[in-house]
């Protein structure tokens, strides 16, 4: 048996308890490696009880391993390239990382895949200046039609909370805002300059927003993208942005100004931007509350926020209007109506095509729609206008969710609109609140509080109105898990919303992204949650947010629109990629009988929560800005405490296409986790907490994932 200092020719090692016989030769010809370390003593070692140097690694992969030193040939025969490629780099055997190295890269191009379809080079970041600290402010006071201009700081605050936030803070409240208090943090020194927030498209426009500017790109049919436009630096943190490419005049005429709109706390900015990048600030508006939500109807601006503000500004009158309703839980767009689902339990709208040429007081037209027999808070909440069937115009069809975990369909008869939408199903499969809700011509799809869990039912029709035979009938049940770091800038949640993507009368897409710190997104068909690709960051960067848009077609004869993911980027990058070619290549394989996969599997899951430390992060896989367009819902969850270990324990393996009961697993052991340290706070009291680190409350906003 021979000794690390004495010079035997024959080395016995014991690898993870599998036993291997070498030369010193084998293991030293290559230099600065891991064993000409340990043989010549550098690395102290441990022997078994027959005398072999015990190595505590895989023994599997250190066999190919082996079989390298040996022969210098790879034998890649049923094993994963990764693995082998990271025991590689633990034994330090630079020849056999290279080639690996080669091998992936070769798998993965910088260019990207057939899905890729284009790269915006980071823009130049505008410098501070000294106008950027102060702005002329538009403050409307309750109902008088006068506007004050004044000069205030852009981001004046109420309150005077310290802004600095711990780690453990969770975005507890919808967009980040502190529990009991009136404000968000300011968190624009925790994030990257150049970090892409936030992504809006409209035609053939997209809108990125960064830490402190926002910027437009153009889409010209024969030249591709252009940046246009880029705004002064904002000394507040850019927290929502809206974009309207068809802005509509008075006359009816389409003008060639778009209309970009930002908004940091209650403060709101506003430009008109030309097709040739000339730009004017048409006014800086003052909600007096934070601004939740921000978009276009037509060519009006709204703000909304959820504590019951509506802040309006239209094109044809050049008028900012401020409207109180009851405290807004969600909303949804159809046509030239907006609909609030509201805490109370109602359903109110206002048509947007009567304001403001028909005023009441200076007051908006809000108008109560439909009341929720439960009286449960309306958490989310979508409208599906039917094609037009009768003289009398459309069939109006709602979908809503509430925070009881209910989700009902009401209808809207064009011969009855004096006596209210009627009610039309129930399903109470929800456990948790419901927080996204989406009625297609062909689906309904309903997201609740609980690892996002997705119901989803198909939806019959006779002459293009819901039909009650046979009925909604249940289709797929499946989750779109996000264990999304706690990120402190709040609009994370607005650059990163899942979905479901497009046009209702269209196949809807799901966008995943497991964990934050990640370079892929999984796309799934929203109405079976089956997998329709794969993307990746052709450069290796976070995607830090998301969009999907469809974009027009070119001027040329039998252009069609496609439909594009738009990918932000933690260098300032965006990327493009053809959704449109990705279902034409899913299609193809449903067509060729290829069994279809849904989310990450076990052990795509396991690889992407290796990124991240469960035990130390905070983490909240439930977005809480929800709806089709966003929700106030308040969901808070209880700290669940374990590490990369207990998910590796699983011991799930392979490429399972049904990896659903294998999530179920793994998602089981985290509310394990979240009973085991609910219990012991509740059954030692005082003595529990203390060794939990003091008070319960604080102890959440601590630790954990947020799951």
């Amino acid at each position: 048996m021979a000794d690390v200092g004495m010079t035997s020719e024959i080395i016995h090692l014991n690898v993870g308890g599998t036993r291997f016989s070498t030369s010193r030769q084998t293991l030293t010809w290559n230099p600065n490696t891991f064993f000409t370390s340990l043989l010549s003593g550098r690395i102290s070692s441990h022997k078994d009880e027959s005398g072999a140097i015990f190595i505590d690694r895989d023994p599997k992969i250190f066999s190919v391993i082996l079989n390298f030193l040996r022969t210098k040939e790879i034998q890649l025969r049923n094993v994963d390239l990764s693995a082998l490629r990271h025991e590689a780099e633990f034994y330090g055997i630079s020849t056999l990382v290279r080639r690996l190295t080669l091998c992936e890269d070769l798998d993965h191009s910088s260019c990207g895949d057939v899905l890729f379809h284009g790269y915006f080079q980071p823009p130049m970041a505008p410098l501070p200046s000294s106008s950027s600290f102060r702005q002329s402010v538009v403050s409307v006071d309750g109902g008088d039609n006068q506007m004050a201009v004044t000069s205030s700081q852009t981001h004046s605050r109420n309150s005077s909370i310290d802004s600095r936030v711990s780690q453990g803070y969770t975005r507890a409240i919808s967009a980040g805002v502190y529990p009991n208090s009136g404000r968000r943090t300011d968190q624009s020194s925790l994030l990257e300059p150049m970090r892409v927030t936030m992504l809006r498209g409209h035609q053939n426009w997209i809108c990125a927003a960064y830490p402190h500017f926002v910027c437009c790109y153009r889409m010209k049919d024969s030249t591709g993208w252009h940046l246009l436009w880029k705004s002064q630096y904002m000394d507040a943190q850019v927290e929502r942005i809206a974009l309207n490419a068809k802005v509509i005049t008075s006359n009816q005429d389409t003008i060639n100004n778009k209309m970009v709109a930002a908004s940091s706390g209650s403060t709101v900015w506003l430009w008109a931007v030309s097709d040739d990048g000339d730009k004017r600030q048409i006014g800086v508006f003052d909600l007096h509350v934070l601004v939740d939500n921000l978009f276009f109807i037509g060519s009006q601006l709204v703000a909304l926020s959820s504590t019951g503000k509506v802040g309006v500004w239209h094109s044809m009158t050049q008028h900012w209007q401020i409207q109180d309703v009851v405290p807004i839980t969600s909303h949804d767009t159809a046509g030239s109506f907006l609909l609030l689902g509201c805490e109370n339990g109602k359903i109110y709208y206002i048509d947007m095509q009567k304001f403001p040429l028909r005023m009441k007081d200076n007051d908006l037209l809000v108008t109560e729609l439909y009341s929720d027999p439960s009286s449960d808070m309306v958490t989310a909440l979508s409208v599906y206008l039917t094609p037009k069937t009768s003289l009398s115009g459309n069939w109006i069809e709602i979908a809503y969710g509430t925070s009881s975990g209910t989700v009902r369909v009401i209808v809207q008869h064009p011969e009855t609109v004096g006596h209210g939408p009627q009610l039309f199903q129930t399903f109470t499969v929800h456990r948790s609140p419901v927080t996204k809700v989406m009625l297609s011509e062909k689906h309904l799809v309903s997201v609740c509080a609980k690892y996002n869990h997705v119901r989803t039912w198909n939806v019959t029709r006779f002459r293009g109105m819901i039909s009650t035979q046979p009925g909604s009938t249940p289709l797929a049940s499946f989750k779109i898990v996000s264990l999304d770091d706690l990120d402190p800038t709040v609009g994370y949640t607005a650059g990163n919303d899942f979905g479901p993507f497009g046009e209702q009368d269209d196949n809807q897409l799901f966008i995943q992204k497991v964990v934050s710190d990640t370079d892929q997104l999984f796309i799934r068909q929203s109405s079976t949650g089956y997998r329709i690709c794969v993307i990746r960051s052709v450069d290796g960067s976070t995607i830090s947010s998301f969009c999907v848009h469809e974009c027009e077609g070119s001027n040329r004869m039998g252009s069609c629109p496609r439909r594009y993911l738009f990918t932000g980027h933690s260098n300032g990058s965006v990327q493009m990629w053809d959704l449109t070619t990705a279902l034409d290549l899913y299609k193809q394989g449903e067509k060729d009988k290829q069994a279809p996969q849904g989310g990450p599997t076990a052990s795509e899951l396991v690889r992407l929560l290796e990124q991240v430390d469960l035990s130390s992060s905070s983490c909240c896989s439930t977005p809480c800005c929800i709806s089709p367009s966003s929700s106030s819902l308040q969901v808070v969850s209880a700290p669940a405490f374990t590490s990369s270990e207990r998910f590796e324990a699983i011991g799930i393996e392979g490429e399972d296409q049904n990896s659903d009961l294998q999530m179920d697993a793994t998602l089981e052991m985290i509310d394990e986790d979240i009973c085991t340290y609910e219990c012991d706070l509740n059954e030692c009291g005082a003595a529990g907490q203390q060794r939990h680190g003091g008070d319960k409350g604080k102890q959440i906003k601590k630790a954990g994932y947020w799951i």
